[in-house]
């Protein structure tokens, strides 16, 4: 039974979420707790391609067991953009808020606001990859709401729910999202 694992992102509020999801299942360490400081790439064109590389990238400088992920918000009325250039939607260096400007320019006028947020998370164990999606269907609202969360949070609304991700207690977020879905996929694969 594995007792911990390391995630291999430098993202502090994916790791904060990571941890609530997981709880005390089992100890999630972070890149700084190994003394790892460098950058993860993730150069891939698909999400599955970029939680692939960042895993491996990890494991092969650490040896642990370790998982990534990557996470992609997808726009059917924008051809399925931003995708896999989510967190730089905006360009390099941009912040959350230049991204949800963007796409919100982009859909001013538009009436089919149908989206998701889809998550992939690539385990390494002993040397073997395994790969857990997760995925929740939405809408991009015209305004943002909430202030919890972070990336497009304030302006996804999941179907079936009245309140945006951003407006959302952490463990009624973590219960239904995308990477909550993957990562409790992870979680009993790792118990088996």
């Amino acid at each position: 039974m594995i007792e911990e694992l390391l995630f291999a992102t430098n993202n502090q509020h994916k790791l904060k979420e990571i941890r609530e999801i997981i709880g005390q299942t089992f100890r999630i360490i972070s890149l700084k707790d190994v003394g790892f400081t460098g950058d993860v790439p993730e150069t891939q064109e698909t999400i599955e391609g970029n939680a692939r590389q960042k895993a491996r990238f990890i494991f092969e400088k650490t040896g642990r067991p370790c998982f990534a992920d990557d996470t992609g918000l997808e726009i059917d009325a924008l051809d399925g953009r931003p995708g896999v250039y989510s967190a730089r939607y905006a360009g390099e260096g941009c912040r959350f808020e230049d991204n949800i400007v963007k796409i919100l320019t982009e859909l001013q006028g538009v009436t089919n606001r149908k989206a998701r947020f889809r998550c992939v998370v690539c385990l390494i164990i002993d040397n073997q990859e395994h790969l857990f999606e997760g995925k929740v269907e939405g809408t991009i609202l015209a305004d943002k709401r909430g202030s919890d969360g972070f990336g497009y949070d304030p302006v996804f609304l999941p179907d079936g729910e009245t309140s945006t991700f951003a407006e959302m207690p952490p463990y009624l977020k973590n219960g239904i999202s995308h990477r909550g879905k993957a990562v409790n996929k992870m979680v009993r694969f790792v118990q088996k």
